[in-house]
C-alpha cells in the first residue's frame, strides 16, 4: 500500500526538535521551506500543501520572472493550452492569442488564490544563507547509497532570512528543502571589458534588461523617445526592446534602435509552418521518436542513426520556411545552426509583432559583432567600426547558477553545477550528493510550467514515500547520460533542455511514480496528438 500523505497537526514537528530549535533561536515551524514564489514556488507549494510550507518570497509578490523581469510589450511564447497547470484550465484556453505577462500574472494568482496556496507564502523575505545541518556522512560516502527520506524526522538546512521590517536575520530550520529561484533574474550577466573601454568611458546610459522591467511605461517611453538606441542581444528579450524602442521613436523626430548581434537564434512568427501545425514536428510521441533519448536500447540507438536524415529534412523543410516567410537574408539573420539545434537548446523564439515591419522602415537596424566596447559617445567594435548611442540596452543574460552557487554552502555549492556549466539533476530535481533539497525550475522545455508542476508532483509522492529512488550510483549514470544526449543534440547544451525527449522525460517520471506513461485515450491519439499539462491531470489516476 502507498503511504498515505501526513496531515499537518501541532505534533508535526516532534518536541525534542522544537526544543533544540527554541534552544538555538531558530523556528521549526514546517518541515518543508521553499525559496521562491514564482510559477515553479508555487507549484511545489500546491503539490506539498499538506506539510504547510514555509515559502519565502524576496519580493512583495508571487510571479517570479513574470513580475520582474517583464516588460510592457512581454508575452507568453506559447498558446494557452500548453501554459497551463493541469487541474486549472486557462479561461477561453483555446484562444489562439498569446497572453500578456499582466494575465500570465493574473492566471497565477488566480490559480494560489484557487488552491489557498498564499497563506503559505511570506512576502519581503529574502533568503540570503543557507547552512547544512544534517548528516555530512550520509550522502558524500564514496560508497553508492540509497538517497534516503526526504523527511527523516531531523532538521537538515537552515535558512537566513532578511525581512523588510527588521535589519536582524532570523533562522529557520527544515527538514526538506525545495530551491525555487529560476536561473532568471536578480543577477544579470553582465560583459566584461578592458580597463577604460567599459561602462565608465560612456556618456550615456546603460541598463540592463532588468533594470529596463523596473520602470513603468512612461518611464521607459521617456527613456527611448528620441534616443539613440543600442540593444546588445538576440534571444526574446533583446528582439522586445527593439520592438519597444522602436514603437516609442515613431515619427520623423524618431531615431533607430540598433540590434549588436553576436549569436543569432531562430525566430518564428507563428506556430505554422507550411500550414502544418508546429506540434506535428516536435511535440507528439510520434516526432520525438525521432530523437535520441536517455538510456535507449541498442536498436533505438540503431534506428535514430536510420533516421538521422528525416531528423535533418525536418529541420530544413521549417528553415525553408522561413527563409521564405521572414526577410532573414535580407538582414544577415540567419543562424548558422540548423533549427533543429535551436529548438532542442529552447532557445527558439516567437518574433514579437511588427519586428520586420520595424525593421522594414529602418527603425530596426542590425550589427553583427563577436566583440565590442564602450567609447564615450557609444559603441566601438572589432572591425574598427563605431555606433552613436544615448542609450544602451543589455539583454545579456542572468547568473543564475552562480545565483545559486552564491547561497549553497561548501560542498554543495560545487556539487550543483558540474565541470560543463550544467546542472546535473535526477530526473531535473534532485542531485543525489545533495541531500534533503531539490531544484525546481531549472530545466527547460516548450512549456517550463508543465515541466515544473510534474516534477512537483513527483517530489510530493517521493515525499509522501509512495515510491523510492534508485541508489545514488544509479541516479548519476542517469543523469550524465542525459546530459552526453543533451552534448549530443545541440552545441547549446547548458541550458538544460529536453524539448526533444520530453515525453519520454515525462515518461519515466510517471512510471517512477507508479502512473501509466501512455495517458491518451487511444492509439492514435498517442502517437500525434500534442502532450500537455492535462494529460497528466492527478484525477486520471484515481
Amino acid at each position: 500500500m502507498p503511504t498515505q500523505a501526513i496531515k499537518p497537526s501541532s505534533s508535526y514537528i516532534s518536541s525534542y526538535t522544537k526544543m533544540a530549535c527554541e534552544k538555538n533561536h531558530i523556528q521549526c515551524s514546517s518541515k518543508v521551506g521553499i525559496i521562491g514564489a514564482g510559477i515553479s514556488g508555487i507549484a511545489a507549494a500546491k503539490q506539498l500543501r499538506h506539510y504547510s510550507p514555509l515559502v519565502f518570497e524576496a519580493s512583495n509578490s508571487i510571479g517570479g520572472v513574470w513580475k520582474h523581469c517583464s516588460f510592457n510589450s512581454t508575452k507568453l511564447q506559447t498558446p494557452r493550452c500548453d501554459f497551463e497547470f493541469s487541474d486549472y484550465p486557462w479561461p477561453e484556453r483555446d484562444n489562439a492569442s498569446f497572453p500578456s505577462h499582466v494575465q500570465v500574472l493574473e492566471y497565477l494568482h488566480n490559480y494560489a488564490t484557487h488552491f489557498d496556496v498564499l497563506k503559505y507564502v511570506k512576502f519581503n523575505s529574502k533568503v540570503v544563507e543557507i547552512r547544512y545541518v544534517g548528516d555530512r556522512t550520509s550522502q558524500l560516502d564514496m560508497k553508492p547509497k540509497e538517497y534516503g527520506s526526504l523527511l527523516n524526522g531531523n532538521p537538515a538546512w537552515e535558512v537566513a532570512v532578511e525581512t523588510n521590517q527588521s535589519t536582524k536575520v532570523q533562522w529557520y530550520a527544515f527538514e526538506f528543502l525545495v530551491v525555487c529561484i529560476g536561473k532568471y533574474g536578480d543577477l544579470p550577466r553582465m560583459p566584461v571589458f578592458p580597463p577604460h573601454q567599459g561602462e565608465e568611458a560612456f556618456l550615456g546610459k546603460v541598463l540592463h534588461a532588468l533594470d529596463y522591467a523596473k520602470l513603468d511605461k512612461d518611464a521607459a517611453h521617456k527613456l527611448l523617445k528620441g534616443k539613440k538606441v543600442a540593444v546588445v542581444g538576440y534571444k526574446k528579450s533583446a528582439l522586445d526592446l527593439a520592438v519597444e524602442c522602436a514603437a516609442a521613436n515613431q515619427g520623423p523626430e524618431g531615431q533607430p534602435c540598433t540590434m549588436v548581434i553576436r549569436t543569432l537564434h531562430w525566430t518564428v512568427p507563428s506556430y505554422w509552418i507550411w500550414g502544418l501545425p508546429f506540434f506535428l514536428f516536435f511535440s507528439t510521441r510520434s516526432s520525438q521518436f525521432l530523437h535520441e533519448r536517455p538510456y535507449q536500447t541498442l536498436f533505438k540507438t540503431l534506428l535514430c542513426l536510420l533516421l538521422s536524415p528525416m531528423r535533418r529534412g525536418i529541420s530544413k523543410f521549417i528553415e525553408s520556411y522561413l527563409a521564405w516567410k521572414l526577410p532573414l537574408a535580407k538582414y544577415g539573420l540567419k543562424p548558422d545552426h540548423p533549427f533543429v539545434e535551436g529548438y532542442a537548446s529552447c532557445q527558439m523564439a516567437i518574433l514579437p509583432e511588427n519586428f520586420f515591419e520595424e525593421a522594414d522602415k529602418g527603425n530596426i537596424l542590425f550589427k553583427r559583432a563577436s566583440k565590442w566596447w564602450f567609447w564615450s559617445r557609444g559603441i566601438e567594435f572589432e572591425d574598427k567600426t563605431r555606433l552613436e548611442a544615448d542609450v544602451v540596452l543589455l539583454a545579456t543574460g542572468y547568473e543564475g547558477k552562480k545565483k545559486l552557487q552564491d547561497l549553497l554552502p561548501e560542498p554543495f555549492s560545487s556539487l550543483v553545477v558540474d565541470s560543463s556549466g550544467i546542472m546535473p539533476l535526477y530526473r531535473g530535481t534532485i542531485h543525489p550528493l545533495i541531500p534533503n533539497m531539490a531544484f525546481v525550475g531549472y530545466i527547460e522545455s516548450v512549456s517550463n510550467l508543465h515541466t515544473a508542476e510534474l516534477r512537483c508532483i513527483w517530489l510530493a509522492r517521493l515525499a509522501d514515500e509512495k515510491f523510492k529512488l534508485p541508489g545514488i550510483e544509479k541516479m548519476l549514470e542517469q543523469t550524465n547520460e542525459e546530459i552526453q544526449v543533451m552534448k549530443r543534440t545541440t552545441r547549446f547544451y547548458k541550458r538544460h533542455c529536453i524539448s526533444t525527449f520530453s515525453i519520454n522525460h515525462s515518461d519515466d517520471i510517471c512510471e517512477e511514480m507508479g502512473w501509466n506513461s501512455w495517458r491518451k485515450k487511444n492509439w492514435f491519439s498517442e502517437a500525434f496528438s500534442p502532450y500537455n499539462s492535462q494529460d497528466y491531470d492527478e484525477n486520471k489516476e484515481n
